[in-house]
Protein backbone atom coordinates (compact mmCIF):
# COMPACT_ATOMS: atom_id res chain seq x y z
CA UNK A 1 0.00 0.00 0.00
CA UNK A 2 1.30 3.10 -0.74
CA UNK A 3 1.43 5.78 1.62
CA UNK A 4 0.91 8.64 -0.28
CA UNK A 5 -2.16 7.70 -0.93
CA UNK A 6 -2.56 6.64 1.99
CA UNK A 7 -2.20 10.19 3.38
CA UNK A 8 -3.78 11.78 0.32
CA UNK A 9 -6.82 9.72 1.48
CA UNK A 10 -6.52 10.99 5.20
CA UNK A 11 -6.22 14.60 5.07
CA UNK A 12 -6.92 15.44 1.41
CA UNK A 13 -10.49 17.42 0.24
CA UNK A 14 -13.16 16.44 -1.81
CA UNK A 15 -15.53 13.82 -2.90
CA UNK A 16 -15.52 10.39 -3.88
CA UNK A 17 -17.11 9.99 -7.45
CA UNK A 18 -19.30 7.06 -8.16
CA UNK A 19 -18.93 5.77 -11.83
CA UNK A 20 -19.40 2.50 -11.31
CA UNK A 21 -22.86 1.89 -12.65
CA UNK A 22 -23.18 -2.35 -13.70
CA UNK A 23 -24.96 -4.09 -15.83
CA UNK A 24 -28.27 -3.26 -14.74
CA UNK A 25 -28.08 0.60 -13.21
CA UNK A 26 -26.25 1.27 -16.78
CA UNK A 27 -29.36 1.41 -19.63
CA UNK A 28 -30.55 4.69 -16.35
CA UNK A 29 -27.20 6.12 -16.05
CA UNK A 30 -27.55 6.33 -19.85
CA UNK A 31 -30.48 7.42 -20.26
CA UNK A 32 -30.35 10.44 -17.42
CA UNK A 33 -27.22 11.66 -20.40
CA UNK A 34 -29.52 11.46 -22.89
CA UNK A 35 -28.87 7.82 -24.72
CA UNK A 36 -31.97 6.27 -25.18
CA UNK A 37 -32.15 2.64 -25.53
CA UNK A 38 -33.26 3.00 -28.89
CA UNK A 39 -29.64 4.10 -29.41
CA UNK A 40 -28.00 0.47 -28.37
CA UNK A 41 -28.94 -2.92 -29.98
CA UNK A 42 -26.70 -5.20 -27.32
CA UNK A 43 -24.69 -5.12 -24.46
CA UNK A 44 -21.46 -4.83 -26.22
CA UNK A 45 -22.58 -1.32 -27.60
CA UNK A 46 -24.34 0.11 -24.53
CA UNK A 47 -20.84 -0.72 -22.45
CA UNK A 48 -19.17 1.20 -25.16
CA UNK A 49 -21.39 4.20 -25.07
CA UNK A 50 -21.29 4.31 -21.29
CA UNK A 51 -17.08 4.31 -21.24
CA UNK A 52 -17.57 7.32 -24.02
CA UNK A 53 -19.92 8.88 -21.08
CA UNK A 54 -17.73 8.05 -18.38
CA UNK A 55 -14.53 9.68 -20.66
CA UNK A 56 -16.27 13.08 -20.57
CA UNK A 57 -16.49 13.35 -17.39
CA UNK A 58 -13.24 12.30 -16.16
CA UNK A 59 -11.54 14.32 -19.04
CA UNK A 60 -13.66 17.34 -18.06
CA UNK A 61 -11.40 19.98 -16.36
CA UNK A 62 -13.79 20.15 -13.05
CA UNK A 63 -13.00 16.59 -13.09
CA UNK A 64 -9.67 17.63 -10.79
CA UNK A 65 -7.86 16.62 -7.25
CA UNK A 66 -9.30 19.82 -6.22
CA UNK A 67 -12.29 18.55 -5.90
CA UNK A 68 -12.36 14.97 -6.13
CA UNK A 69 -10.02 12.50 -3.95
CA UNK A 70 -11.15 9.35 -5.77
CA UNK A 71 -14.02 7.62 -8.24
CA UNK A 72 -14.84 4.52 -8.51
CA UNK A 73 -15.04 2.24 -11.10
CA UNK A 74 -17.20 -0.75 -12.67
CA UNK A 75 -14.77 -3.58 -13.89
CA UNK A 76 -14.93 -2.93 -17.67
CA UNK A 77 -14.10 0.89 -17.20
CA UNK A 78 -10.94 -0.34 -14.97
CA UNK A 79 -9.92 -2.35 -18.22
CA UNK A 80 -10.74 0.15 -20.66
CA UNK A 81 -8.05 2.76 -21.99
CA UNK A 82 -8.38 6.97 -21.41
CA UNK A 83 -6.27 8.76 -23.65
CA UNK A 84 -4.19 5.78 -24.15
CA UNK A 85 -3.66 5.05 -20.88
CA UNK A 86 -5.62 1.97 -18.38
CA UNK A 87 -8.41 4.44 -16.70
CA UNK A 88 -7.35 4.21 -13.33
CA UNK A 89 -3.29 5.29 -14.80
CA UNK A 90 -5.43 7.91 -15.88
CA UNK A 91 -6.91 9.28 -12.77
CA UNK A 92 -3.84 9.05 -10.67
CA UNK A 93 -1.33 10.31 -13.23
CA UNK A 94 -3.20 13.17 -15.19
CA UNK A 95 -6.07 14.18 -12.54
CA UNK A 96 -4.73 13.35 -9.39
CA UNK A 97 -7.80 11.09 -8.23
CA UNK A 98 -7.37 7.80 -6.12
CA UNK A 99 -9.39 4.70 -8.39
CA UNK A 100 -11.62 2.63 -6.31
CA UNK A 101 -13.18 -0.74 -7.85
CA UNK A 102 -16.57 -2.06 -6.93
CA UNK A 103 -16.18 -5.55 -6.68
CA UNK A 104 -19.12 -6.63 -5.34
CA UNK A 105 -21.58 -9.16 -7.26
CA UNK A 106 -24.73 -7.37 -5.96
CA UNK A 107 -27.26 -8.13 -3.56
CA UNK A 108 -28.83 -11.23 -2.45
CA UNK A 109 -32.95 -11.59 -1.94
CA UNK A 110 -33.95 -10.05 1.40
CA UNK A 111 -33.61 -12.45 4.78
CA UNK A 112 -33.76 -11.23 8.22
CA UNK A 113 -34.64 -7.50 7.05
CA UNK A 114 -31.21 -7.09 5.16
CA UNK A 115 -29.72 -7.58 1.41
CA UNK A 116 -26.53 -9.38 2.02
CA UNK A 117 -23.71 -9.68 -1.10
CA UNK A 118 -24.73 -11.61 -3.53
CA UNK A 119 -21.37 -14.51 -3.31
CA UNK A 120 -18.14 -14.00 -4.97
CA UNK A 121 -16.43 -17.15 -6.07
CA UNK A 122 -13.51 -15.14 -8.36
CA UNK A 123 -13.20 -11.94 -5.96
CA UNK A 124 -8.95 -13.43 -5.48
CA UNK A 125 -8.45 -13.07 -9.20
CA UNK A 126 -10.84 -9.64 -9.05
CA UNK A 127 -8.25 -8.45 -6.67
CA UNK A 128 -5.03 -9.74 -8.55
CA UNK A 129 -6.46 -7.28 -11.23
CA UNK A 130 -7.27 -4.65 -9.16
CA UNK A 131 -3.90 -4.49 -7.91
CA UNK A 132 -2.66 -4.41 -11.62
CA UNK A 133 -4.45 -1.81 -12.66
CA UNK A 134 -3.08 0.43 -9.69
CA UNK A 135 -6.70 0.32 -7.58
CA UNK A 136 -6.13 1.83 -4.81
CA UNK A 137 -8.97 0.32 -2.86
CA UNK A 138 -12.40 -1.35 -3.38
CA UNK A 139 -16.16 -0.68 -3.32
CA UNK A 140 -19.24 -3.29 -1.91
CA UNK A 141 -22.39 -2.37 -1.20
CA UNK A 142 -25.09 -4.56 1.35
CA UNK A 143 -28.59 -3.16 2.05
CA UNK A 144 -30.48 -3.07 5.68
CA UNK A 145 -34.10 -2.54 5.35
CA UNK A 146 -35.20 -3.05 8.56
CA UNK A 147 -33.61 -2.97 12.60
CA UNK A 148 -33.26 -6.75 13.19
CA UNK A 149 -29.81 -7.30 14.85
CA UNK A 150 -29.35 -10.40 13.39
CA UNK A 151 -29.18 -9.54 10.00
CA UNK A 152 -27.45 -6.29 10.37
CA UNK A 153 -24.91 -8.36 12.10
CA UNK A 154 -24.67 -10.43 9.15
CA UNK A 155 -24.61 -7.79 7.12
CA UNK A 156 -21.78 -6.17 8.70
CA UNK A 157 -19.65 -9.57 9.31
CA UNK A 158 -19.92 -10.43 5.42
CA UNK A 159 -18.37 -6.46 5.28
CA UNK A 160 -15.82 -7.04 7.50
CA UNK A 161 -14.97 -10.81 6.42
CA UNK A 162 -14.21 -9.63 2.52
CA UNK A 163 -12.85 -6.41 3.41
CA UNK A 164 -10.09 -8.38 5.49
CA UNK A 165 -9.38 -9.82 2.27
CA UNK A 166 -8.93 -6.74 0.50
CA UNK A 167 -6.91 -5.51 3.00
CA UNK A 168 -4.94 -8.93 2.88
CA UNK A 169 -4.42 -7.99 -1.13
CA UNK A 170 -3.10 -4.55 -0.47
CA UNK A 171 -6.40 -2.58 -1.11
CA UNK A 172 -8.18 0.02 1.18
CA UNK A 173 -11.89 -1.38 1.39
CA UNK A 174 -14.85 0.93 1.66
CA UNK A 175 -17.27 -0.76 4.06
CA UNK A 176 -20.55 -0.11 2.90
CA UNK A 177 -23.86 -1.23 4.97
CA UNK A 178 -26.23 0.87 3.74
CA UNK A 179 -29.68 1.53 5.45
CA UNK A 180 -32.27 1.94 3.33
CA UNK A 181 -33.52 5.98 3.66
CA UNK A 182 -37.06 4.88 3.27
CA UNK A 183 -36.64 2.31 6.26
CA UNK A 184 -39.37 3.15 9.02
CA UNK A 185 -37.05 2.18 12.01
CA UNK A 186 -33.70 3.72 10.57
CA UNK A 187 -32.74 5.03 13.67
CA UNK A 188 -33.37 2.02 15.76
CA UNK A 189 -31.22 0.09 12.58
CA UNK A 190 -28.02 2.60 12.87
CA UNK A 191 -28.09 2.09 16.53
CA UNK A 192 -27.35 -1.14 15.79
CA UNK A 193 -25.01 -0.54 12.76
CA UNK A 194 -23.11 1.58 15.18
CA UNK A 195 -22.37 -1.16 17.58
CA UNK A 196 -21.85 -3.83 15.13
CA UNK A 197 -19.12 -1.70 12.97
CA UNK A 198 -17.60 -0.39 16.48
CA UNK A 199 -16.77 -4.36 17.23
CA UNK A 200 -15.08 -4.81 14.05
CA UNK A 201 -13.54 -1.91 13.96
CA UNK A 202 -12.14 -2.19 17.73
CA UNK A 203 -10.57 -5.28 16.55
CA UNK A 204 -8.49 -3.96 13.45
CA UNK A 205 -4.77 -3.77 13.59
CA UNK A 206 -3.36 -0.03 13.40
CA UNK A 207 -2.34 -0.95 9.46
CA UNK A 208 -5.39 -2.34 8.25
CA UNK A 209 -7.32 0.55 6.91
CA UNK A 210 -11.22 0.70 6.13
CA UNK A 211 -13.17 3.13 4.44
CA UNK A 212 -17.19 3.24 5.64
CA UNK A 213 -19.62 4.75 3.62
CA UNK A 214 -22.84 5.12 5.50
CA UNK A 215 -26.07 6.54 4.86
CA UNK A 216 -27.31 10.51 6.07
CA UNK A 217 -28.04 9.51 9.48
CA UNK A 218 -30.87 10.98 11.62
CA UNK A 219 -30.43 13.11 14.52
CA UNK A 220 -30.01 12.69 17.64
CA UNK A 221 -27.46 9.92 16.53
CA UNK A 222 -25.54 11.61 14.51
CA UNK A 223 -22.75 13.11 16.97
CA UNK A 224 -22.62 10.06 18.58
CA UNK A 225 -21.75 7.84 15.40
CA UNK A 226 -19.13 10.59 13.82
CA UNK A 227 -16.81 9.06 16.13
CA UNK A 228 -17.16 5.71 14.16
CA UNK A 229 -15.78 7.36 10.90
CA UNK A 230 -13.02 9.69 12.54
CA UNK A 231 -11.79 5.95 13.82
CA UNK A 232 -11.18 5.17 10.53
CA UNK A 233 -7.87 7.03 10.47
CA UNK A 234 -6.77 6.74 14.37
Amino acid sequence: MNQIDVEKMRNGKGFIAALDQSGGSTPKALAAYGVTESEFSNEAEMYDLVHEMRTRIITAPAFNSEHILGSILFEQTMDREIEGKYTGDYLREVKGVLPFLKIDKGLADLSNGVQKMKPNDDLDETLKRANERNMFGTKMRSVIQEANKDGIKEVVDQQFEIGKKIIAAGLVPIIEPEVDIHSTDKEQSEEILKQEIKQHLDQLQSNELVILKLTILRLPIIIKSLTIILMLYE
